[in-house]
């Protein structure tokens, strides 16, 4: 039987609808989206095939929930919703970018490389990182111990713990790097007196009778690392916050990540920041909630449905 003009925009209609242009879709997006999971890159999220692809599938649902609105259950339709929204959160994450400077301790910039355009932009405000911070686990150190030119003890021990000087308890608190200092207090009849390192700095009385010094230490396992940082316009309100890896400083929409913090060959410390800006993440987990809400809806519907409830006569 000839196909008539009128049918045209029917069987159009229905292959748009159909589970078989979803699941070929689903494919797509799936077997497309690993070479982005395994790499961790943005660029093939915003490439205008992938787009084509998640407005497609968007575009698929939309037909299929408004062909089959009377026979679909509304968890199924909450879930149905989620997906929308997810497409519309990845959809919109292609209107995002990630950008990325490297800024020495103590200095500000403004300008960041965004990798998108493959050129520094203005950051719209001045950033500038006021300390990189570490945090290590307990470094085994030893620690002598000098009265006047005389040795008096040589202690073995962790940062954090103590030990006994004469009337006074001494903590090794910290060792610093790349300085290499090793940062004490101490205190007499649970009194804190002052403090000192082994490289001479103290705000111990004068009549202190000891002196402290660095014997040897074990290489230091990194526990934590972040930097503090603050932004602000000409003129305008500074704020500031933290930033690490897996939690940004989060300002106007932009999210400040460190990435990483090194030196340069004279041993200025410098940290890498990365900004993104992510418009679409907001409807991507909101999507998601919505999809765990309708697949919850639905488990207790099903449920309820194999065991029904019988009343007695």
């Amino acid at each position: 039987m000839p196909l008539t003009l009128p049918d045209i925009p029917k069987r159009t209609i229905r292959f748009l609808a159909s589970t078989e242009l979803a699941v070929a879709l689903f494919l797509a997006v799936a077997v497309l989206a690993i070479p982005g999971t395994f790499t961790e890159s943005r660029t093939l999220y915003s490439h205008p095939l992938f787009l084509c692809l998640m407005g497609g599938l968007a575009l698929n649902l939309v037909l299929c929930t408004v062909r089959r609105f009377r026979s679909i259950s509304v968890p199924v339709l909450i879930l149905h919703l989620g997906v929308l929204v997810v497409c519309g959160g990845v959809i919109a994450r292609a209107f995002g970018y990630v950008a990325t400077v490297n800024v020495y301790e103590g200095t500000t910039v403004d300008k960041v490389y965004r990798w998108d355009l493959k050129r520094d932009v203005p950051l719209g405000a001045e950033l500038t990182i006021r300390r990189i911070n570490r945090e290590y686990y307990p470094i085994p150190v030893k620690v002598g111990v000098l009265r006047g030119e005389a040795k008096e003890a040589l202690h073995t021990l962790k940062t954090g713990d103590s030990f006994v000087a004469g009337p006074y308890t001494v903590t090794a608190e910290a060792l610093e790097f790349p300085s290499e200092v090793l940062k004490l207090s101490v205190s007499r009849d649970g009194q804190l007196i002052g403090a000192c390192d082994t490289e001479g700095e103290s705000t111990l009385p004068a009549d202190f009778p000891y002196e402290f010094k660095l014997v040897a230490f074990q290489n230091p396992v990194l526990k934590r690392l972040w930097v503090d940082l603050a932004l602000g316009g000409k003129g305008g309100p500074v704020v500031s916050g933290t930033s690490e890896v897996n939690a940004p400083f989060i300002w106007n929409g932009l999210y400040f990540y460190n990435t990483q913090v090194n030196a340069d060959q004279v041993g200025m410390s410098f940290a890498g920041i990365q900004v993104v800006r992510d418009p679409g993440r907001p409807c991507v987990f909101a999507g998601f909630a919505i999809m765990g809400l309708g697949a919850v809806l639905s488990c207790v519907r099903r449920l309820f449905r194999k065991n029904p409830v019988h009343t007695p006569l």
